[in-house]
């Protein structure tokens, strides 16, 4: 949503009346770009195709049929792209008349905000469409503009002489920008806006309750993108700096290098290379990913907010939350399999016997008689274990029939998703039991799956021939592996999946996931911004609204909102 668009490079050092018209703008061209939603991520191919993953609640992530476009920027709830002919597309959400933009033309930048969609066209005016609490679609009077970008509630504009136009809502004084020039690009942030001179420096205004304008420092850039809470800029060189809202690690941006382009959502920050691969930080709440310094690693298991890996000396690790006791591993030996449930570690013997430690309240850890075990698994609040002659135990929480295992028999392996159970026989088919909400236990037409996973509702099932499939809970398109090819290994987690390929390499589905296989260029890699100085970089940063503070506990609220 909130939108750093059009970083127009051509114009930089663009001040002066007395030089010749710039318009009418020019449309940008084909190129690979990223946009940072709060649930959803899009990517844009240099061929003009677009990608994405994520929440795909209202459709905000059908964008595989669409072609031609040279600009993306995902909203909240929509996602609007620029067709090289200066038409506009856009999808998801439209409570607020935000996709109707069917009837545009002549556009050469588009921005999402929340609810709301504006458009430049090429004699420097703009529309917009959608949510207008706040006068944030009141761009009629806007003139002789070359870039746009949509914030929570405001717009801004720059104009061809390097200044500032702003509407909409100005509670922190997000819009007081008359008095800056030598402007040369801007990005409207939640409450927020941060503008980028002719000289590298960077000017912002508005709310700073996290440090988000703290910038005055700041050198030699040449992109900025302004999130919910937090700023981020690239530097000539490459690297990327950050500063406000860190809670989930959105800044933590300082070993970045090769970047040609920059995101920053609301929990999260998108760093484009220039050899098309993708970078991400952010959403690290409890520090469940806080294992770089593991070594020696043979197995790994996520659980809710804490991650275990078993070490090839049979001993295990465990980081992130622990309220429940859930990372104390330490003591642990002779250990040949580990698996992390909701709040609680399984670990299997080489002796087969088991050992759990974290939360019992549903009598989850309850394995101590366990014998002959060859597999474990950990779900929500049960647990499951395989035995050698194919038969299957379980424990804990069986409200939805998750441990109604006993008859199983020629079981090869168990995966636990949070209240179901599944099994695969030997005969390649496979069994499932318990909650099939969302049809997670749709399974009995499955055959030739040579091993399964399961994540919070969804169940994966990878076939012989390295495809794979996936039924269950698809609201932030995590079953969508259909196109799966070559794929030897899968791993469901709550909201994402996981694929890796006989190549190495690793493909992904579902909201914020590091989207590494993204190939964003088709025909070479992409040039640094500072080598391409008649190129148009278009940026989108779109981030989450005040409608999600039950995730942050700090969020500002507007006085009205009909969205998030």
């Amino acid at each position: 949503m909130l939108a750093f668009l059009s970083t127009w490079l051509a114009w930089l050092g663009v001040a002066s009346a007395s030089q010749p018209s710039v318009f009418p703008l020019p449309r940008p061209t084909y190129h690979a770009d990223i946009s940072a939603g709060f649930w959803h991520t899009v990517g844009l191919r240099s061929d003009g195709t677009v990608v994405a993953a994520g929440d795909d609640s209202y459709g905000q992530c059908r964008v595989g049929d669409w072609a031609n476009v040279v600009a993306v920027d995902a909203g909240y709830w929509h996602t609007v792209g620029l067709r090289a002919d200066g038409t506009v597309v856009a999808v998801g959400q439209n409570k607020s008349g935000e996709c109707q933009v069917g009837g545009w033309s002549d556009i050469v930048a588009v921005s999402a905000g929340d609810g709301y969609t504006v458009g430049l066209r090429s004699d420097g005016t703009a529309l917009a469409v959608g949510y207008n609490y706040y006068g944030q679609c009141d761009v009629g009077g806007f003139r002789d503009v070359i870039e746009i970008s949509a914030g929570y509630y405001h717009t801004v504009g720059l104009t061809s002489d390097g200044r500032v136009v702003a509407t909409g809502d100005n509670s922190d004084g997000q819009c007081e920008v008359a008095g800056w020039t030598d402007i040369v690009a801007v990005s409207a942030g939640g409450f927020h806006t941060v503008g980028l001179r002719s000289d590298g420096t960077v000017v912002a205004t508005g709310l700073n309750n996290y440090g988000q304008c703290d910038v005055s420092g700041w050198t030699d850039i040449i992109a900025i993108s302004a999130g919910g809470y937090h700023t981020v800029a690239l530097k000539s060189d490459g690297t990327v700096v950050a500063t406000g809202w860190n809670e989930d690690n959105q800044c933590d941006v300082g070993a970045w290098s090769d970047v040609v382009a920059i995101s920053a959502g609301h929990h999260h920050t998108v760093g484009l290379r220039s050899d098309g691969t993708v970078l991400m930080a952010g959403w690290d709440d409890y520090g469940q990913c806080d294992v770089g310094a593991w070594a020696d690693i043979t197995a790994i298991s996520a659980g809710n907010f804490h991650s275990v890996a078993l070490r090839s000396d049979r001993t295990a690790v465990a980081t992130g939350l622990n309220d429940q006791g859930q990372c104390e591993v330490d003591s642990w030996a002779d250990i040949v399999a580990v698996s992390a449930g909701g709040s609680y570690t399984i670990g299997l013997r080489s002796d087969g016997t088991v050992v759990a430690t974290g939360l019992n309240d549903q009598g989850q850890c309850e394995v101590d008689s366990w014998a002959d075990i060859v597999a474990v698994s950990a779900g929500g609040y049960h647990t499951v274990g395989l035995r050698s002659d194919g038969t299957v135990v379980a424990t804990g929480l069986n409200d939805q029939g998750q441990c109604e295992v006993s008859g199983w028999t020629d079981i090869v392996e168990v995966s636990t998703g949070f209240y179901h159970t599944v099994g695969l026989r030997s005969d390649g088919t496979v069994v499932a039991t318990g909650l099939n909400w969302y049809g997670e236990c749709d399974v009995d037409d499955w055959c030739d799956i040579v091993a399964i996973s399961t994540g919070h509702s969804t169940t994966m099932g990878l076939r012989a021939d390295g495809s794979v499939v996936a039924t269950g809970d698809n609201r932030y398109a995590q079953c969508e592996v259909a196109q799966w090819t070559d794929v030897v290994s899968v791993s469901a987690g709550t909201f994402h999946t996981l694929g890796l390929k006989a190549d190495g390499t690793v493909l992904a589905a579902g909201p914020l996931v590091e989207v590494y296989t993204w190939d964003l260029y088709e025909y070479g890699p992409i040039q640094p911004v500072a080598e391409v100085p008649t190129a148009v970089l278009l940026l989108a940063a779109a981030v989450g609204l005040t409608g999600l503070a039950w995730l942050t506990g700090a969020l500002r609220r507007p006085t009205q909102s009909f969205h998030g």
